[in-house]
């Protein structure tokens, strides 16, 4: 029995050992945020490496730059061609703060259902309850400049030491809504080295 007592107490012992403590991760060490899948600092450095790219193009300098004067972005679908459920919408936040922050974009959510509030304060005229001079006007909402589309791939590479290369491929095109031109494209790639018996999912 007292065996038994002191098995128990040393296993108990072993195990409170090995007990990781939860701790804040920082998103700026590579090390602490290497995973076989896509982590925040994977979105991270996409996100900011082609925002920074689309910022930087003389292309997409507004003609009224000196006065003020931005272009309005549209942000249209995101593909997820990952075997991870990825919330595409991680990248594009990251994106389109970074764009609103250069003073050179501003973004509607008035199109592909967004924000509904946009239309759907325009119908409130017939309310009693809203005064109507203040109900927002038809005809006065902006249409967008330009559409940023993309996706995400992956790609999955055995290696001769039965390694696994895998390769995320992040890339988006922004198209000049007046001609149908894409005037940038980018892509940042992000492999990663795993074990044969890793899943990368």
């Amino acid at each position: 029995m007292k065996k038994l007592i002191v098995g128990t107490l040393f296993t108990a012992l072993v195990l409170t050992g090995c007990k990781t403590n939860t701790q804040y991760i920082d998103p700026a060490d590579a090390e602490q945020n290497i995973t076989v899948g896509l982590s925040y600092a994977d979105f991270q450095l996409a996100a900011q490496t082609m925002a920074d790219e689309m910022i930087a193009s003389p292309l997409l300098v507004h003609p009224k730059a000196a006065q003020g004067g931005r272009y309005i972005l549209h942000v249209n679908n995101i593909t997820n061609d990952t075997m991870q459920r990825v919330d595409t919408d991680q990248l594009v936040k990251t994106i389109r703060v970074r764009l609103l922050n250069s003073g050179k974009f501003v973004v509607t959510t008035a199109f592909n259902g967004e924000d509904n509030m946009t239309k759907d304060v325009r119908g409130l005229s017939d309310s009693e309850m809203v005064k109507k001079s203040s109900v927002k006007k038809s005809g006065t909402v902006l249409a967008p400049d330009y559409s940023l589309s993309g996706k995400i791939l992956q790609r999955n590479a055995s290696l001769d030491n039965g390694d696994t290369r895998i390769e995320y491929y992040f890339q988006l095109t922004l198209t000049n809504l007046e001609n149908g031109l894409a005037y940038w494209e980018g892509e940042k790639v992000i492999g990663k080295l795993s074990g044969a018996d890793t899943v990368a999912w």
